[in-house]
């Protein structure tokens, strides 16, 4: 993607305002880079990437980069997969992030008039304060309940009448089920809903979008770029619109660190342009994606990334194969009797690894000639043997928050 010069010149400005500063993150980062010669977009291609494990090791506040009087909020991730990074905003980092969150909302047509209940958690976790500041901005009525409270989520949904629901995939899909179970559909009153933390595949929105009667939008953040909102789908689903006068995109082969021409999947990498508390020059986020050319069908003049396909270190080897999540996906598309709903198990048993596929049927399914299925479509489309087990609707878990649907056994 062609860089503007109003970008270059944010950049350079932060590299130059960065690397002045005394014992800085990229004082550190870019020692022995000649800051000066920095002319272009091939030189600024030239300069080191920043890792999460770069971000670790600044815990706690390594990558703040402003006077302590300055940052007025902290948020985290959460460190389950190791040392959490904390990143400081300002208040003109928190103002950012709102009106990027508001212009998503408006991709997605959502009003001053709507009602957002809020699900995801609140805390040091960006998720649930964003979705807040951005709908206050946009002066909609928020219902910011968190996570869980099932009962209570449902009851406020129909006593308050909310419209828009933010959540994710798994716990929209855990609150569409049980609103039909408890046959309350006609008591609600959603149109839409913003769904982000985690990929997700065409099945599953379908059958979302179908038991709640939503339109569904695809939200794209991570906490070391703000959080949740700065990249939305419209209605015409054909990707997602991100912020040029924010953040700058690059799209790399994940293995070579090269740019990738236009159009073809790698890894996402981001720069921010006007972040203050702790910006971050060309962030590797794992993300896995294109960018989508030509202009959009919705008129909105922001360029377009396409829904995320995984993650670079969601990938699993099983007999020498690399298998992405989104591959799983696919083939549940294509298999018929089954839901979004799966699970992986993988063992190494007998000096050989075993790979079973658990995937829930839809009533009345014969699951004999639907496992037979799933193990040629496997087969034929991955390139492996594996074993197929076929459970009912709701016998596989639901999350409130992300699901984890692949065990690796083998370590």
């Amino acid at each position: 993607m062609k860089m503007t010069q109003t970008q270059f010149d944010q950049i350079k400005e932060q590299i130059v305002r960065l690397t002045a500063m005394d014992r800085s993150f990229y004082q550190k980062k870019f020692e022995g880079v000649d800051v000066d010669a920095i002319r272009s977009q091939s030189d600024f291609e030239k300069l080191p990437f920043t890792n999460k494990s770069d971000l670790r090791e600044a815990y706690p506040l390594g990558l703040q980069a402003v006077p302590d009087e300055e940052i007025v909020r902290i948020h985290s991730s959460s460190g389950t997969t190791g040392t959490p990074v904390v990143i400081p905003y300002t208040r003109q980092d928190v103002q950012d992030w709102a009106e990027m969150f508001k212009r998503c909302y408006e991709t997605a047509g959502i009003t001053n008039r709507d009602r957002i209940q809020i699900t995801p958690g609140y805390g040091l976790w960006t998720a649930g304060i964003g979705f807040q500041t951005g709908a206050e901005l946009l002066g909609a009525m928020v219902v910011p309940m968190g996570p869980g409270n099932t009962d209570k989520q449902i009851q406020m949904m129909k006593d308050l009448k909310s419209t828009v629901l933010c959540a994710t995939s798994s716990y929209a899909l855990l609150l569409a089920e049980e609103i039909t179970r408890r046959g309350v559909r006609e008591e609600i009153c959603l149109k839409k809903g913003v769904i982000g933390s985690e990929r997700w595949g065409e099945k599953m929105r379908r059958r979302i979008a179908k038991e709640l009667g939503v339109a569904l939008y695809d939200i794209y953040g991570l906490t070391e770029i703000y959080g949740p909102g700065i990249a939305m789908s419209c209605d015409y689903e054909c990707g997602m619109h991100y912020w040029t006068d924010y953040l700058y995109f690059e799209i790399i082969d994940p293995k070579t660190g090269e740019q990738v021409p236009d159009g073809e999947i790698g890894e996402l990498v981001i720069t921010t342009l006007r972040k203050q508390g702790a910006p971050l020059i060309r962030y590797r986020t794992h993300d896995l994606t294109r960018f989508l050319p030509g202009e959009c069908k919705c008129g909105n003049p922001y360029p377009r990334i396409d829904t995320l396909i995984g993650r670079t270190d969601d990938m699993i080897k099983v007999k020498g194969v690399n298998i992405f999540p989104g591959q799983i996906d696919e083939i549940l598309k294509e298999a018929e009797g089954v839901s979004s709903e799966y699970q992986v198990m993988i063992d190494h048993l007998n000096g050989r690894d075993i790979m079973t596929l658990f995937v829930e049927g839809e009533s009345g399914v014969d699951k004999s000639k639907v496992e037979t299925e799933l193990k040629y479509l496997f087969k034929a489309r991955i390139g492996i043997a594996i074993a197929a087990q076929v459970v009912g609707i709701g016998d596989l878990p639901r999350s409130e928050k992300k699901s984890t649907r692949i065990f690796d056994n083998r370590y």
